[in-house]
């Protein structure tokens, strides 16, 4: 084994112990999930495949939605596991202007920092917020903060600030219109333009069905 997978699996252990009781679409199986979407969207990129596992595998490490908000705990969290690791200081600091600038952050945020294993390593986290998953982990995390599912009487607002975004508490199928139907033309790699096609289509096909069992439609 090398030292590079031996790191790799060391990550791997501390991101299961440390998100044993995440909610579930934040858990470990979503970072697995994202792992190998980063894995298999690599195969066609040109891009430092340690820097993409490690940013894969922490990028929600912390996710500041479930620390109050605080958006340099994650950066941290990973950065110290690393160091404790003697990773070097370079990739620690592209891991961590991974996780810094992932985020969707509700679309109108101009994004600092972009390399292709970022690239990478985004669009693997937003294939997981389309299609049957994404519609999973939707209701899941709505179901978590008590949110209602639909209220035609609220619009979706497709112009919030970041902080309007991140403070919004409107009904699950708003996000849909929000953010998740907007990730499929904001994919960076061709590998994944290609799967979020599929993915955003069934999105819609399951919207199409929730409004005609709302309207009492055949």
């Amino acid at each position: 084994m090398t030292n590079q997978e031996n790191i790799i699996n060391k990550t791997i252990i501390f991101v299961k112990e440390t998100l044993k009781d995440a909610e579930g679409g934040h858990d470990w199986f979503h970072i697995e999930r994202v792992y190998k979407n980063a894995l298999l969207i690599s195969k066609t990129e040109q891009v430092d495949g340690f820097v993409v596992a490690l940013g894969a595998l922490l990028h929600d490490i912390a996710d500041s939605k479930f620390h109050n908000g605080d958006e340099t705990l994650g950066p941290k969290v990973a950065g110290d596991f690393l160091s404790g690791l003697h990773v070097d200081a370079s990739t620690i600091a592209h891991v961590i202007n991974i996780i810094e600038n992932i985020s969707f952050k509700g679309g109108n945020e101009t994004q600092k920092f972009t390399s292709p294993e970022l690239n990478v390593v985004q669009d693997a986290d937003r294939l997981d917020a389309i299609g049957a998953i994404g519609i999973a982990r939707c209701f899941n995390y709505g179901g978590f903060k008590n949110r209602a599912l639909y209220d035609p009487e609220i619009k979706p607002n497709l112009n919030m600030t970041k902080a309007e975004y991140k403070a919004s508490n409107a009904p699950t199928i708003n996000h849909f219109y929000e953010k998740l139907l907007l990730l499929k033309d904001r994919m960076n790699t061709e590998t994944g333009k290609l799967i979020a096609e599929k993915r955003h289509e069934f999105m819609l096909q399951f919207l199409e069905q929730f409004d005609n069992e709302w309207e009492g439609v055949l």
